[in-house]
């Protein structure tokens, strides 16, 4: 059966609607006592639909207040728990995560890490509940957002007497009589007084007074008759002139106090603050925002937090990055004996004082997935702490520094032993040396490279892919060479060049064949004394994720300094009927409306402006 929501006053009010859309009439059965629902001024909300399809069911679900602060509570109790024990995320380089928990805190170490507990923020249940918070927010403000919308749009002016006599603060009275009133007294006093004049006149002649009785008498009559009549129009008039003075006075003393007073009919709406309802809904569209910006990280390119190490002269990819930076150099300053503490100085430490790393950006603008990228310039910076380098949304801080002797590259020079002329140079990268190079007519190959050379059971060995302790093994082709060639195993931090035979090497007694690799000067060597530890940092979302805070800041604001105000009146036939409300601050509006009634000669104690009906 379809509900019945035409008011009285003939307007047809949606489906749900508590009070009527026009005049404000309650349109459900309620108790005459209760104060009405303002919230929404009753209009109909979405959640609050009879007959509920599954997808009101789920907007119902979510548009609960109740159940977002559910979700809320229990987002911050989960995240909460991911700060007993440090997350994974904060750890550099690679970790038996396992194990180090259960090292460090025991079995509650191994159960935080099998709970999963060690990566809540990164964990897709987490996310999950960021995304039921902010759908919950979204559901929220449009199922009250639009109702309170409508209903400040389409405000009427002339109410419904149980409307005005039924809010938190109302006042029933009479319109005060004016000085015109007392003209019309004064009038009608006159005409009295003009009445008795002329009955002492007649009475004063005793023979005639006998005789004329009757005739005075209908005199008298008349006389009172027109009075009557006349003080009936004066008074109609005089309430209608008093009635409309008053309501001009109280629209002056309303306007006074910043109101927005619009009046009709008799019936006068009063209004200030209106934007302070939309504070909490601005509030949500901040955290939606920011809600976004956070889950927006995930998406590839937003965010990124890596660290990396450095060489000297090296240049490395930025991962999930076109990006490459170059050390061009590390400049260490340690501080002077006499800037440095006694107590300091005893212990035998050296602080440093400036540690800067001379810093080149470069963009891949072609080959980005090949061996030999085409790189071009786009930054350079001198990164110190706290000084990192910016471009776009990249940043590059230094974190810490290492002393580390390494050898990185090195120009060769080929010639026989036996004599002194030079056969050719070539360039032997330490990181990324060729399998083949060619000098003259002579051919060299690298059979093995040991980055941090080691011996291991009498065999070479490496320690790591660093080129700390660098060794190669090479086999030397060409003229005067015997045609199998020679191989050499070549160490050049350690000045080793010693021929391999049939039996392997001696490292105590080398072994000198044909050729001969020799340095020049010391600018054939580039070493790396210093490696730098570097910290890259993208976040695009950052931008969004202050918007959203500051979004929702004004939106607390506005919602917390300043109160929407309204005050309904009608007048009838001198009878005054005032409804007033506000989202807070009672006390003040109904100081406020004291005042205001005060200066139309209306003298009203506040606390009498509370209702006593009972709330709902």
């Amino acid at each position: 059966m379809m509900e019945n929501t035409k008011c009285e006053c003939g307007h047809q009010n949606p489906v749900g609607t508590l009070l009527c859309e026009s005049c404000g009439k309650p349109l459900q059965e309620m108790d005459e006592q209760e104060l009405l629902e303002m919230r929404y001024d009753g209009m109909a909300r979405r959640s609050q639909r009879a007959n509920k399809s599954w997808i009101d069911h789920i907007w119902s679900f979510f548009s609960s207040v109740k159940i977002a602060v559910y979700l809320i509570v229990i987002t911050l109790i989960v995240a909460s728990l991911g700060t007993i024990y440090p997350q994974q995320s904060t750890f550099i380089g690679r970790v038996d995560f396992a194990k180090w928990y259960a090292d460090n805190y025991g079995w509650t170490g191994k159960l935080y890490y099998y709970l999963g507990l060690s990566t809540v923020y990164e964990s897709w249940w987490f996310k999950a509940l960021l995304v039921m918070i902010g759908t919950s927010l979204v559901v929220c403000s449009l199922d009250r957002v639009l109702p309170l919308y409508r209903a400040l749009s389409k405000q009427k002016l002339r109410k419904h007497p149980q409307f005005l006599m039924r809010q938190k603060v109302a006042f029933k009275g009479m319109v005060p009589q004016s000085g015109a009133n007392h003209a019309v007294q004064s009038e009608l006093t006159a005409l009295s007084d003009q009445t008795g004049h002329s009955d002492q006149a007649s009475f004063s002649d005793q023979t005639d007074q006998a005789a004329h009785a009757n005739d005075i008498q209908d005199q008298t009559n008349l006389t009172e008759g027109a009075v009557s009549a006349s003080s009936q129009t004066a008074e109609l008039q005089q309430t209608q002139q008093t009635e409309g003075d008053w309501m001009a006075q109280m629209q002056a003393a309303l306007k006074k106090k910043r109101y927005r007073v619009h009046v009709e009919d008799g019936a006068l709406l009063a209004e200030k603050g209106r934007f302070s309802r939309w504070g909490p809904y601005i509030n949500h569209i901040g955290l939606i925002l920011f809600l976004l910006a956070v889950l927006a990280r995930g998406i590839p390119g937003w965010h990124l937090d890596e660290h990396i190490w450095v060489l000297e002269q090296d240049i490395v990819k930025l991962e999930n990055t076109p990006y490459y930076v170059k050390n061009e150099k590390f400049t260490l300053d340690f501080y002077d004996e006499d800037e440095i503490p006694e107590a300091i100085q005893d212990q035998g430490k050296t602080i440093a004082k400036t540690y800067r790393l001379d810093a080149v950006l470069y963009e891949c603008t072609d080959n980005c997935d090949s061996q030999e990228p085409v790189l071009e310039q786009v930054h350079a910076h001198d990164i110190e702490v706290n000084y990192p380098l910016k471009y776009k949304d990249l940043w590059i801080y230094l974190v810490d520094y290492e002393p580390t002797r390494q050898l990185l590259s090195m120009n060769l020079t080929l010639k026989k032993s036996a004599e002194e002329n030079v056969l050719g140079q070539f360039e032997l990268d330490m990181r990324d040396p060729q399998k083949e190079y060619q000098i003259d007519a002579y051919t060299v190959m690298i059979e093995d490279y040991y980055p941090e050379l080691i011996m291991r059971e009498g065999a070479p060995a490496t320690n790591s892919r660093d080129p700390i302790n660098p060794a190669f093994i090479m086999q030397v082709t060409g003229p005067d060479i015997a045609p199998q060639g020679e191989r050499y195993l070549f160490i050049p931090m350690m000045g080793v060049m010693t021929l391999i035979g049939e039996d392997g090497f001696d490292l105590t007694a080398q072994q000198q064949g044909e050729m001969e690799f020799t340095i020049q000067s010391e600018d054939d060597v580039v070493m790396s004394e210093f490696r730098s530890f570097l910290n890259i940092r993208k976040d695009v979302a950052i931008m969004y994720i202050w918007i959203g805070g500051a979004i929702s800041m004004i939106g607390l604001i506005m919602g917390f300094y300043w109160q929407h105000r309204r005050i309904w009146l009608r007048v009838d036939k001198g009878q005054i009927q005032l409804g007033a409300h506000t989202n807070k601050n009672w006390f003040a509006l109904r100081k406020e409306l004291a005042d205001t009634l005060k200066r139309t000669g209306i003298e009203v104690d506040p606390r009498s402006l509370s209702n006593e009906v009972k709330s709902k």
